[in-house]
């Protein structure tokens, strides 16, 4: 397959997920849909039973989301340094589960450099990605020959990516160190506030804390404030979206987490929802935001600098180096990789 070939299949399949970012009664009836529309549906309410932190409208967010970057402008420019390898490899995609499809931007990377997958999905998000990729088996039948799914011991490939905690990283540096690989450990992200944001600042700050609950590595899990930082201002803005705890999941979290704190004598900020607790560590449990205090912008640049290899998203209003604005970090550019590691280089250097 040529470029210009899987560029036009995977933006045909961008312009059908899109659809998908609210449930519709009336959805256009096209032949492709005829096929694929209500598999599509199904599959998402599948994302849920299978895995309750996946929510029907954070499956249509991730989807959504991802449906923006394959449109042909942009995957065109993304992949301009791209050449067609005289030798093909096969790479072996060990995908994690904390949000809906986290592992699709390594499986296009790997597709659009010319190389074929072998696919082994967490227990955790097993449906969508099978679904789309039969879609563009659909659209053009030589992606069979180039995409691969297994759940038993992997075998016969060239090259690694993996996704995980840093206990599995540990387990994959022991099995696939002697591949090329891509071995991803734990990152948090972190917010860097000034006393002077807006409430509409404040709100767009909620959604990089709560978005897919706070599970994946671009979820804020950890603020740093000034001294005089006003939290009943936080608190307020943070009020819309008291409707995590609908999620039980996320119910428990809170539950579990205000017990074990506060019997072990930790003091606490709970707005009912979310619970704030003054820690350095920059992982935080779910339902739970840590905070420090600074007392100047130099010292907060050098905390940063410390842990860099630690944290994948800064947001702040303020001068951070590498900061992103506030509601950024759960929707990354194509050409935004994890950890840092241009994943499309390292498929064109094997």
């Amino acid at each position: 397959m040529d470029l210009h070939a899987i560029i036009h299949s995977l933006s045909r399949l961008g312009s059908f997920m899109q659809q998908f970012e609210f449930p519709k009664e009336n959805w256009e009836k096209s032949p492709l849909n005829k096929l694929f529309y209500m598999r599509f549906e199904s599959a998402i309410s599948a994302a849920n039973i299978h895995n309750g932190w996946f929510d029907e409208s954070q499956v249509r967010k991730s989807i959504f989301t991802l449906s923006q970057w394959m449109k042909v402008e942009i995957l065109t420019t993304w992949t301009s340094d791209s050449i067609k390898p005289d030798n093909p490899h096969k790479i072996a995609l060990i995908m994690a589960g904390n949000i809906p499809l986290v592992g699709f931007h390594d499986f296009i990377c790997c597709l659009v450099s010319g190389h074929s997958v072998l696919v082994k999905l967490s227990s955790n998000d097993k449906q969508l990605l099978p679904l789309i990729s039969e879609i563009l088996i659909h659209f053009d039948a030589s992606f069979q020959d180039k995409i691969e799914f297994t759940e038993l011991r992997m075998k016969n490939f060239d090259a690694v990516i993996a996704t995980g905690s840093d206990n599995t990283a540990r387990y994959f540096d022991y099995y696939f160190g002697k591949y090329p690989n891509i071995i991803r450990k734990n990152r948090n992200s972190v917010a860097v506030l000034s006393s002077n944001e807006t409430k509409k600042s404040l709100s767009l700050l909620a959604e990089d804390i709560f978005s897919y609950y706070g599970l994946g590595c671009r979820n804020v899990s950890k603020i740093y404030v000034p001294k005089d930082f006003n939290f009943d201002l936080l608190f307020e803005a943070f009020s819309p979206r008291k409707e995590v705890m609908i999620n039980k999941k996320y119910a428990n979290n809170v539950e579990y987490y205000r017990a074990l704190f506060l019997m072990g004598g930790n003091k606490l900020l709970d707005n009912g929802f979310l619970l704030l607790r003054e820690e350095v560590s920059l992982s935080s449990p779910i339902s739970m935001l840590h905070y420090e205090f600074y007392e100047s912008i130099e010292h907060v640049q050098e905390n940063l600098d410390q842990f860099k290899s630690q944290i994948q998203c800064i947001v702040s209003n303020l001068n951070i180096q590498g900061s992103l604005p506030f509601g950024k970090t759960q929707t990354p550019f194509i050409d935004d990789y994890a950890d840092g590691i241009d994943t499309l280089a390292f498929l064109r250097n094997l």
